[in-house]
């Protein structure tokens, strides 16, 4: 089984979209990104934009070659729109591209009206239907029953996992923040020899401090329950959550690594570095309105 993992924070971009090649199939999990269209006050910075190309590209070719596409939910930085800012990735791109994969989400009735908008408009977009994938087994593939994306006591909303099986067992467990306990605890008896999950979003003023606790004694379980443990996506849209992954690798007694660290590149949280990118790489005024009418480019950004 090879893993790439192409969209997250620590990759420069919002998201959590992985590419799984087995030996049966190609599988390619939540395809989307964004960049966090306004933080600080300020819209992404050119070099984060040359991140967001870069996962364009690359989502772009692994669609056309995937047996399956997961989504296991229909929020803008984890699937294709019709509707895409110039920060996302947007349908048109895709429409004639695979027309044989078979593309899987939650049931229809666990989709918020937003998420059911969204899905008949891709489905129209992409002249394909979705295959409903809670609790399904096809083959490698193995998904999960719907559960919260947080906490249920704040949100009604829900994802689906994913678990691929072929030697060692990969787990995709997007938005689950690590708020709700019996989500954690099916994580751990599914037995996943690599986890990658989206940790609590540090970087809300509304995240309590019991949240936090519970999320971090939820994030300690895991840690010490699973060989290769991957937190990224809401924890690393601030640097506070690089401590986090410290403070659990010394306390768990094992690394407990971010996308970047298990893709072996450097870690680029453009996002929570957004006003120092804007002081030290200053952006001309009106780029951004260029960049969406096409009449600017990241040439100048790109390392």
């Amino acid at each position: 089984m090879d893993i790439e993992i192409l969209s997250a924070e620590s990759l420069g971009v919002r998201g959590l979209c992985c590419y799984v090649k087995t030996r049966q199939r190609d599988i390619l999990i939540d395809p989307g990104f964004a960049l966090g269209y306004m933080r600080h006050k300020l819209l992404p910075h050119p070099r984060q934009v040359v991140m967001a190309e870069r996962a364009r590209l690359r989502i772009i070719s692994l669609w056309g070659k995937a047996t399956d596409i997961v989504i296991s939910h229909f929020h803008g930085d984890h699937v294709p729109l019709v509707n895409a800012n110039p920060y996302q990735l947007h349908a048109k791109e895709l429409t004639g591209l695979n027309n044989s994969a078979r593309i899987w989400s939650k049931n229809p009735d666990h989709l918020s009206s937003n998420e059911t908008v969204r899905e008949e408009s891709l489905s129209a977009a992409l002249g394909v239907h979705f295959l409903p994938g809670e609790g399904v087994k096809d083959g490698p593939l193995h998904f999960s029953l719907a559960v919260p994306h947080g906490d249920p006591d704040v949100t009604d909303e829900l994802v689906m996992m994913s678990l691929v099986k072929e030697g060692i067992r990969f787990l995709h467990a997007p938005d689950i923040q690590l708020l709700h306990d019996q989500t954690v605890s099916r994580i751990l008896e599914w037995q996943p020899d690599i986890l990658i999950a989206g940790g609590p979003p540090l970087y809300l003023a509304r995240l309590t401090e019991e949240q936090i606790n519970r999320a971090w004694q939820n994030a300690l379980r895991l840690a010490r329950g699973i060989d290769r443990f991957i937190l990224d996506h809401h924890l690393l849209r601030c640097t506070e959550g690089i401590t986090w992954l410290e403070e659990l690798s010394a306390l768990s007694g094992k690394p407990v690594l971010c996308a970047a660290d298990f893709m072996c590149r450097k870690r680029m949280l453009m996002e929570a570095e957004r006003e120092t990118l804007y002081r030290d790489f200053p952006v001309p005024e009106g780029w951004h309105e260029d960049y969406a009418k096409g009449e600017a480019t990241t040439q100048n950004y790109r390392q």
